[in-house]
């Protein structure tokens, strides 16, 4: 019997964020940020090791007082896929590797089982994803929600900041089904070996316009598995955020897998 593929999880935890400088080390229920996100990761079921890769000595020593695993890594690195791929180099022994961003305080682990999923099913997938239905109207008018356009094998076509498909009428008029948009959850996961080569690569003009790095695997043709989940999270972005997640961390039960 095969052994199943060893997945690892790479948490980007960067401490120079423009819009909310140091959100990693803010605190959610007594906890830094980062903390939450790596105990979350630690928690699925696919999961083998869990490693947040920082550029800042302050949130290395945030991870370690609470006994989790910690890489240093550059400064000046583009996305935080290039920082996982960082990472990557040296787990030799994992096979696939997911990259959980560093402000989800919110992700539920069984998301993560859900996008590692395709790459256990199917060997010739190199990378997934997850998506969801929007479904609050400002979503769809946010920059800083993503959306998302997929065939019907579910491999992505595009990703943008502004609402797509854009419906030329206003309207449409035909199949409802068509009126639904879907949103992108930045988490990926990667075969190792096509994580190493997204990192190999320079920055794809489309991923410079829309500042999103899934794009550069786009514009090499390579193709994203998309997996629809119920579950939804809050990326972590603005002051606004923090209180609303602070919120939903109060009146949320202790998480569990799923």
């Amino acid at each position: 019997m095969t052994a199943s593929p060893r997945v690892a999880v790479i948490i980007p935890s960067r401490y120079g964020s423009t819009r909310l400088p140091a959100k990693p080390l803010i605190m959610l229920s007594g906890k830094p940020m980062v903390q939450h996100v790596y105990e979350r990761a630690k928690l699925a079921r696919t999961v083998d090791k869990v490693i947040v890769a920082t550029d800042d000595p302050r949130i290395a020593a945030a991870v370690k007082s609470f006994g989790g695993e910690v890489v240093m890594t550059p400064v000046d690195v583009r996305s935080g896929s290039d920082r996982a791929a960082l990472v990557a180099r040296d787990l030799t022994d994992y096979e696939i590797i997911v990259n959980v961003q560093g402000d989800e305080p919110l992700i539920v682990p069984h998301m993560i089982d859900e996008a590692v999923q395709p790459l256990l099913d199917d060997p010739a997938i190199p990378v997934g994803t997850l998506i969801r239905k929007i479904e609050r109207s400002e979503d769809l008018t946010n920059p800083g929600t993503v959306k998302v356009v997929f065939d019907r094998n579910q491999f992505a076509i595009y990703f943008s900041r502004s609402p797509i498909p854009c419906y030329r009428d206003g309207s449409v008029r035909t199949n409802p089904a068509l009126r639904t948009h879907y949103k992108h959850i930045g988490l990926y996961a990667f075969r190792r070996d096509f994580l190493l080569q997204f990192g190999s690569w320079g920055t794809a003009a489309l991923e410079e316009i829309e500042q999103l790095e899934q794009l550069r695997i786009i514009e090499h043709g390579i193709r994203i598995k998309t997996t629809i989940t119920g579950h939804d999270s809050i990326p972590v972005d603005s002051p606004d955020d923090v209180a609303r997640v602070r919120s939903i961390l109060q009146e949320q039960p202790a998480v569990d897998g799923q």
